[in-house]
């Protein structure tokens, strides 16, 4: 059995068929964690929904920013974006279908391999939170999002602000920073302060500002983090974080960790495919 954490696809059907091939993945033998942005930018955003639900418990995903505007478009609480490759998925037969797949999907996940915890979101993890905490908390968007009162959550989750953690935050506010955190977060302050504008290479972080994971005393230093949608950061592969976005939708690769769990925490590998995709770079 392997385990295989893969980074941002938005869309990009063809360079996954490669990467599975690559890996000759086997439905029933190999577990793939998928780090969120599944659609959007590509060419293919519907072929690879219908791959993954195909797939059924041996494909695991985490929501991206770009996956929840697909929902919120679909429950007409936003508008298409100009660059927007979700048609194919909108006048779907069975747009229903994926979309109800969609919105039961994780917003971090966390397991326990080889006596070692690998916690997994799509963008970030404030650094007054604890990999118990950020689980919780994700669950609390989950449940909002699998409520029938779904599009009113749509309705008041996009904004900036709050731009930090406070443990009294209470209804919309309280989920807008835990998504914002979980699906947008590059950078922040110290003190857990998030910006937003900001997507270039870590060295260039606005003033005052540094990657997340950077952090001094942040509660999940001593937990491993694997995350995407940082595509300018690329591959980074260190004891206490996973980087796996690596642009595949701007040229360059989809990347995949594979992770073999021993006695005492893993071994892993990097396998990665070019990708033929070529959009000018962008969130």
């Amino acid at each position: 059995m392997s385990l295989y954490l893969i980074g941002d696809l938005q869309g990009c059907d063809a360079p996954l068929q490669r990467l599975l091939q690559t890996i000759a993945f086997s439905p029933s033998r190999d577990t793939l964690y998928f780090l969120g942005d599944l659609v959007n930018r590509g060419p293919a955003s519907d072929a690879v929904l219908r791959r993954l639900m195909g797939y059924g418990a041996s494909a695991r995903c985490l929501l991206g920013n770009h996956d929840l505007h697909l929902l919120a478009v679909s429950y007409g609480v936003r508008k298409p974006g100009r660059r927007d490759t979700l048609q194919g998925i909108l006048d779907a037969p069975d747009r229903h279908a994926m979309l109800e797949w969609l919105r039961h999907q994780n917003m971090a996940i966390q397991e326990r391999w080889g006596g070692q915890d690998l916690l997994m979101v799509h963008a970030g993890v404030l650094p007054a939170w604890t990999a118990d905490q950020t689980v919780q908390l994700a669950r609390e968007v989950e449940a909002a999002l699998r409520s029938a009162d779904v599009a009113a959550f749509f309705a008041t989750m996009y904004g900036n602000a709050p731009d930090a953690w406070d443990d009294r935050l209470q209804g919309p506010e309280r989920l807008r920073v835990i998504v914002n955190a979980l699906t947008r977060m590059r950078v922040c302050t110290a003190d857990g302060h998030m910006e937003f504008a900001f997507s270039g290479k870590p060295e260039a972080a606005p003033a005052g500002y540094l990657p997340w994971f950077e952090v001094p005393g942040r509660q999940t230093a001593h937990t491993t983090v694997a995350f995407g949608h940082w595509s300018t950061l690329g591959w980074l592969g260190r004891t206490d974080v996973l980087s796996l976005d690596t642009g595949c939708v701007w040229g360059g690769a989809l990347s995949a960790l594979c992770i073999a769990p021993r006695a005492q925490g893993w071994d892993s590998e990097l396998i990665q495919v070019q990708c033929e995709q070529a959009q000018a770079p962008g969130d």
